[in-house]
């Protein structure tokens, strides 16, 4: 699905995310003679990155579009809170996968734990930070409130 509107190349980093998206997508649909496999925890660990990385744009774009447009910049903060709620169940998905080496015993965030060692930022670093950042501009009772209707209307 595409935009109406001409994008050009204003974008072209983000469009190519949004192309390896829906690639990665049509690529794990199950096909008739086989299935998909299941996610892994590397599978996970990308996408976690993905949806943080979408995260911090988010924020910076309701950051400057709320001051001229503040009702735009309430929806973009409301999609801020709720991508953050999507990265954190992509982390709690993690933890509940088996690795390679052993099953799943203990599900709380060890990064020293990991059995390809501790690197430089490990999903359950990049995970403190994105929710050191939401909770500097998002109440507790806004990250447990389930997503809701969408409350404008499309006017085309």
């Amino acid at each position: 699905m595409t935009s109406a509107l001409p994008l050009g190349d204003a974008y072209p980093y983000l469009r190519a995310a949004s192309a390896g998206i829906r690639h990665h997508a049509r690529a794990l649909a199950p096909r008739t003679q086989h299935t998909a496999s299941p996610a892994d925890r590397a599978h996970l660990d990308v996408l976690h990155a993905h949806l943080t990385a979408l995260h911090h744009l988010l924020d910076q774009l309701a950051e400057t579009t709320r001051p001229p447009h503040p009702a735009a910049g309430r929806h973009l903060a409301t999609a801020h809170t709720r991508l953050f709620q999507a990265a954190a169940a992509v982390h709690d998905a993690f933890h509940l996968l088996p690795t390679a080496d052993e099953p799943v015993t203990d599900t709380s965030c060890r990064p020293e734990r990991l059995p390809e060692g501790p690197p430089v930022l490990t999903i359950c670093q990049r995970h403190l930070a994105a929710g050191h950042a939401v909770r500097r501009k998002t109440t507790p009772s806004d990250l447990n409130t389930p997503l809701h209707g969408h409350t404008t209307t499309c006017s085309r």
